[in-house]
């Protein structure tokens, strides 16, 4: 009995002492709980009432703090200089842009800015023979839908004028001289406002978008920046194109001329100018170059406005151009956008709309997030931001480096008769020259159709060169025609990476 008695209060305490070690164990749980809270808390409040820090504020800066406004983000807008700019880039929105700009809901930032309508180019020779080459925008209903030319100073002003109405957007004037970091993470930046003061912002998540001159690119990506031409600008006025609503590219000797209106009045003339040895404004040079060589190949409808524009006191301006294939940035908390992150040559103006669908990629994939401090998830996030973008950018990327080398100037006769072959192929027709045309619109992104043309060019240069009766000659011309196109565009396609390109299915995403 006793036995029975020692055993049952054995058991008692045993399991009194169990309920004991719960009850302590379950109090330890709360305090732990407790204390990441609070710790949690402390995080979120050192990042203040900012979600994303975006360090510039042009085309690509004021869309997307637009965009993040109006998804109830808290951003914070640091621009250099927030008056308007004066560029002479950054003129010419691609159709495909224009609908990436309608995905946004920021299409009524053209407006009251006299923009115009483009629905096309005109391609000329130097001798005037030319070919109408008109966007196909058969299958979109809205009686808008085009590219759009404008005063990109003017466009960007709207942009910027529409953000800062957002409640939860701030913009400030203010020069970005550093990233903050902790712990291989970026936390913000340190700056210096407008009246000389050195300030430090922090967000969880900060964009670099500053243009093609950042100066925080380095610290996030590796560089890979090439310089292969200037352009020299001038604005014609009171001058009317050849077609109406259609721009104008002279393949010219040595490098292509382009007209575009840029206002109801005023049309930008862009003169190609290969590598980086530019004649001098200073001394005449150029003034001669532009009168004597540029003006007598273009257009007799735009030649006597052309000299007047040339002889007008500092209405000649140049800049240099960069490309830069898009490299992924290595540091958690941070983002590269717009021509900070990717630029190629403008020849085919489609900067504006890789930037733009860059936003529109980068919203959608953002958007399951309700906040932005776990730094692991986002960048996870992220990284499917560098696959998601590619069929539209790299498309456009692609076609822009091929445009150039082929309207670039060249003594080696091969290249330019791939130029005559070019011109060619687009007066065929059909699905060869719409479907040409809609990927430089950016109307068709997809990689794919690329080779598809290439093959198409191909076969077009054998029959050119091989009909009606094939010779030893022409195979062998033939042959190296092919072999100095691959010559060409195989190393841009490389720069982009193939297989992001062409077997996006094997990246997460």
């Amino acid at each position: 009995m006793e036995m029975i008695i020692f055993l049952g209060s054995f058991i008692a305490s045993l399991f009194g002492l169990l309920l004991l070690y719960n009850m302590i164990r379950r109090k330890i749980m709360e305090i732990r709980n407790i204390a990441s809270n609070v710790v949690l808390i402390k995080d979120h409040k050192s990042y203040g009432k900012t979600d994303v820090i975006i360090v510039g504020a042009g085309v690509a800066g004021s869309a997307l703090a637009c965009t993040f406004g109006k998804d109830g983000r808290r951003v914070h807008v640091i621009e250099r200089d927030l008056t308007e700019p004066h560029r002479m880039v950054g003129e010419l929105l691609q159709p495909g842009g224009y609908l990436k700009l309608v995905d946004l809901g920021l299409e009524d930032c053209l407006e009251d800015i006299d923009a115009q309508r483009v629905v096309g180019y005109t391609l000329y020779k130097k001798n005037g023979e030319h070919i109408m080459l008109s966007y196909p925008l058969e299958k979109f209903q809205a009686a808008d839908m085009s590219g759009r030319c404008f005063h990109n100073g003017r466009f960007v002003q709207k942009m910027r004028e529409k953000a800062a109405t957002l409640p939860n957007v701030r913009l400030e004037q203010g020069t970005v001289t550093s990233l903050i970091e902790e712990k291989g993470t970026v936390k913000g930046v340190n700056y210096k406002t407008k009246d000389g003061r050195e300030l430090s912002a922090y967000a969880p998540l900060t964009i670099v978008c500053d243009g093609c001159f950042s100066n925080l690119r380095r610290s996030l990506c590796n560089l890979k920046m090439d310089i292969p031409s200037t352009y020299v600008g001038l604005i014609l006025k009171d001058c009317q194109l050849p077609y109406a609503n259609h721009g104008v590219l002279v393949m010219s000797d040595p490098s292509p001329v382009t007209f575009y209106p840029v206002s109801s009045t005023e049309v930008r003339c862009l003169v190609l100018i290969a590598g980086q040895n530019v004649p001098s404004i200073a001394n005449g040079e150029m003034v001669n170059y532009l009168t004597n060589v540029v003006a007598p190949q273009v257009p007799s409808e735009l030649r006597d406005a052309l000299i007047t524009a040339i002889r007008e006191e500092n209405n000649i301006r140049t800049m240099q151009f960069r490309s830069m294939p898009a490299t992924c940035s290595t540091i958690p908390g941070s983002l590269l956008i717009g021509d900070a992150f990717n630029m190629r040559h403008p020849l085919s103006a489609g900067g504006m709309t890789v930037a733009l669908s860059d936003i529109v990629v980068l919203r959608h994939l953002l958007k399951p997030l309700t906040d932005f401090n776990d730094a692991n998830a986002v960048s996870k996030y992220l990284q499917r931001f560098y696959t998601l973008r590619k069929p539209l950018a790299s498309t456009i990327n692609i076609l822009a480096g091929v445009t150039y080398q082929v309207f670039s100037p060249s003594l080696d006769p091969s290249r330019k008769e791939i130029r005559e072959v070019f011109y060619g192929y687009l007066r065929v027709g059909g699905i060869f020259t719409n479907g040409a045309i809609g990927l430089l619109a950016g109307l068709n992104p997809r990689p794919l159709s690329l080779p598809f043309h290439f093959i198409a060019v191909a076969v077009y240069t054998f029959g050119r060169l091989l009909l009606p009766f094939p010779t030893p000659k022409g195979i062998l011309r033939a042959a190296t025609l092919l072999y100095v196109a691959c010559g060409m565009i195989f190393p841009i396609i490389k720069a982009e990476g193939i297989k992001h390109m062409f077997f996006p299915v094997i990246f997460p995403a």
